[in-house]
C-alpha cells in the first residue's frame, strides 16, 4: 500500500481548486433554455396555474416584479403560464 506523505497531500490540496476552476471555465454556458414561443408562454394565468406557483420560476425583486425561469428564456411574469408549468 502506498503511503501518502504530508508533501503529496499538500500538493494535491493546492492543485485541486486549480483543476476545478479549469473544468468550470471550459464548461459551455447554459444555452439550454427554451424560447417563450416554443413553450407557449403567455403573460396571463391558465386557470389557477401561473408561474409564481411553478417550481421553475425564479422570483423578481418583489412578488409583482417579473422574474426568470429555469426552463424558459427571458423575462417571466409571475402571472404568466407556459407548458412547462409544474406545481411547487
Amino acid at each position: 500500500m502506498k503511503r501518502t506523505t504530508r508533501r503529496t497531500f499538500l500538493e494535491s490540496i493546492v492543485l485541486l481548486p486549480a483543476v476545478v476552476g479549469l473544468v468550470a471555465a471550459a464548461a459551455p454556458a447554459d444555452s439550454s433554455k427554451a424560447s417563450q414561443a416554443s413553450m407557449g408562454y403567455q403573460t396571463s394565468p391558465n386557470g389557477g396555474k401561473q408561474c409564481s406557483g411553478c417550481q421553475f420560476f425564479v422570483p423578481g425583486e418583489d412578488p409583482k416584479s417579473n422574474g426568470t425561469c429555469n426552463v424558459v428564456d427571458g423575462s417571466i411574469s409571475p402571472n404568466g403560464y407556459c407548458r412547462a408549468y409544474t406545481p411547487k
